[in-house]
């Protein structure tokens, strides 16, 4: 088992998960984060600080999406400990539907 983040932290960010993760497994695209599935030990100290809920232990149904965008942009994307602040606009795209279609972007962040 993992965790992996889903399509409410597109466009939301936060990084509160980023500063309470033990194995520093977070990593950091352009407008959403990812968990490495590898790395992840499912301790679960993520997901309760998560305020969009956009992680979720990859046995939830219908994560295999999800999985797969974490894996495959986790080895891309480079790697993220440090908290910083959301996006300036982030309470405008919580609890959006559809964000994945309409707002995902391939390109990394800045990592630490």
């Amino acid at each position: 088992m993992t965790y992996v983040v889903t399509d409410n932290c597109i466009r939301c960010k936060y990084m509160d998960c980023v500063e309470v993760c033990p194995v520093d497994c977070f990593y950091e695209g352009d407008n959403m984060l990812v968990i490495h599935p590898d790395e992840c030990i499912d301790c679960g100290v993520c997901e309760p600080e998560c305020p969009a809920e956009a992680i979720s232990p990859d046995t939830e149904p219908n994560l295999d999406k999800w999985l797969k965008v974490n894996a495959e942009y986790a080895e891309k994307w480079p790697n993220i400990t440090i908290k910083r602040d959301p996006p300036a606009d982030h309470k405008e795209f919580d609890g959006e539907e559809g964000k994945f279609e309409k707002y995902f972007s391939p390109e990394p962040g800045s990592g630490d």
